[in-house]
């Protein structure tokens, strides 16, 4: 599906000092090399400023026809309700007067089927109420059912679980993983990371430290690396 060969990314920024703004560019991924197949559910883990983001946002630039992307920014718009937000996943599977009218006067059909999908995601809560007056976990909830509302063979989430609690995060997994082909997932939570993917890929420091099938996941190897991560 996606090889990379000795991939190396750049975080361009600009700095003030005293005599004035200067750009430069910080590498995040270092020569790394690895290719994900179709099918394959794979959970990319590592210490704080591994390039974990970095490195799921250029596989979504690899494969963005076909992959729903569910990042840490959300990108939710707040005045706007839920039904909106979520619906926003599907513009591109209609004509733009189609969307058009749902937006303005949603249609039973959709209205139906987004809210099926918040009650899977036990999201209850009426769908014309605006995202800006949720908790953190319902908007978090409202974001990953705008990617599952996609329908694409691929998702690609950045730790979506984070306002989650480990319970919920596990329910909502286990719809993902079944309603998606291929998963790629930046995960927080390291048991859930072992226990839920066939894949685990570690990052320290923009390198591959780690890449390995669940069953072979080396335990020791992984504790050492967020024990770094912690004196750091």
């Amino acid at each position: 599906m996606i090889t990379l060969d000795n991939l190396n990314l750049y975080h361009h920024k600009t700095t003030s000092n005293n005599t004035g703004k200067r750009k430069g560019a910080a590498q995040v991924i270092f020569d790394l090399s690895l290719t994900i197949n179709k099918g394959e559910k794979v959970a990319i883990i590592g210490p704080s400023g591994a390039g974990k983001t970095s490195l799921l946002h250029h596989v979504y630039q690899c494969l963005q026809t076909s992959a729903a992307l569910c990042s840490q920014r959300q990108g939710l718009v707040d005045n706007l309700s839920i039904f909106h937000n979520i619906f926003m996943g599907a513009l591109a599977r209609h004509h733009w007067l189609f969307n058009l009218i749902n937006l303005m006067r949603p249609f039973k059909q959709d209205l139906h089927d987004i809210g099926l999908l918040c009650q899977q995601l036990e999201l209850d809560e009426p769908l014309a109420k605006s995202v800006d007056k949720l908790s953190g976990g319902q908007r978090q909830r409202v974001a990953l059912a705008r990617a599952l509302y996609q329908q694409q063979d691929i998702f690609l989430g950045d730790e979506p679980f984070s306002a989650l609690d480990p319970l919920m995060a596990s329910r909502i997994l286990e719809i993902i993983l079944a309603c998606h082909k291929t998963v790629i997932m930046v995960v927080h939570d390291r048991t859930l990371a072992m226990n839920a993917f066939d894949r685990v890929i570690a990052l320290d420091k923009g390198r591959l430290v780690l890449d390995s099938k669940k069953k072979s996941i080396n335990q020791q190897q992984i504790s050492k690396l967020y024990q770094t991560d912690a004196v750091a």
